[in-house]
């Protein structure tokens, strides 16, 4: 497959693309507006967006002036000048959205903190020198914050639990807080994201070829797809944590190497509608 973009006219975007970015668009618009992120808003977001993203595009055939700029995006080039001049980085993810996820992602996958069939152990808040625990696990990860703040937090998004004799037993449906929108709009964005730029990066013919599949059926009734629901999650579930495991091999054997400069994503959704009547297949 060669790389770079099939169609190489900007002027003339295929009516395709367009159908396919306005199905995508809809249910990101309904969640805007259900939170109150108004047109002028999200278009000067667009707008601010466009500049960045064509600046560093762009920025590969060397200096990138604003009317450089202005051609490829249409955005005009005073907009452009200020908006490079304002600059502004995207905001940093909350601290307890990444200590989170490494903490689940740990939990699952290191060995010290694994059974024989590599299921979570359920963790003392602390133990004896050498001995699992939550607290010593959580001081590896993160010298920051305090375990006890960590727990709290955690046992507030359902990630964790306590059992009856006060040990901490990981929620293995928790990859995911569920309670708190700052930490899930983070993962809402970087999910997204990812999944978005696999699919970019196949459409517009960059080679290798990113992985991205789905099943899709129409013409279900709800208690199948409530049965394609269960397994789904059974089987996606597996998946998630062994790939986590071999990733947490990985990047501890990859540790201190100059190479080590990528990351990966490798995700999960399942989406149900009723559609109304009956589907052709």
């Amino acid at each position: 497959m060669a790389d770079g973009p099939i169609n190489n006219n900007p002027t003339t975007p295929p009516d395709f693309l367009l159908r396919a970015v306005s199905r995508l668009l809809r249910p990101l618009i309904r969640t805007l507006i259900a939170y109150g992120v108004t047109f002028p808003m999200l278009a000067e977001l667009l707008k601010r967006l466009y500049v960045t993203v064509a600046a560093e595009e762009l920025s590969n055939e060397g200096s990138v002036s604003d009317s450089r700029i202005s051609l490829a995006t249409r955005v005009h080039r005073k907009d452009v000048k200020r908006l490079r001049e304002e600059g502004g980085d995207m905001p940093l993810p909350p601290t307890m959205a990444t200590l989170g996820a490494q903490i689940v992602g740990h939990w699952l996958a290191a060995p010290e903190y694994t059974a024989a069939d590599g299921s979570p152990l359920v963790l003392p808040r602390q133990a004896e020198a050498g001995q699992p625990s939550f607290d010593m696990m959580v001081t590896s990860l993160s010298k920051d914050v305090r375990p006890r703040a960590v727990l709290d937090e955690l046992l507030h998004q359902e990630v964790v639990s306590m059992t009856a004799d006060k040990q901490i037993k990981l929620n293995l449906r928790a990859f995911i807080p569920r309670r708190d929108f700052e930490d899930m709009a983070y993962y809402f964005g970087r999910n997204l994201h990812d999944h978005m730029a696999a699919g970019s990066h196949n459409l517009t013919g960059d080679s290798p070829a990113l992985l991205e599949r789905s099943v899709c059926y129409n013409g279900l009734t709800p208690a199948s797809v409530g049965k394609l629901a269960r397994i789904s999650e059974e089987i996606g579930m597996a998946a998630l944590v062994e790939v986590n495991r071999q990733a947490h091999e990985l990047s501890q054997q990859d540790k201190d190497r100059k190479d080590a400069t990528e990351r990966m994503n490798f995700g999960l959704y399942f989406y149900q509608e009723d559609q109304g009547e009956p589907q052709d297949e």
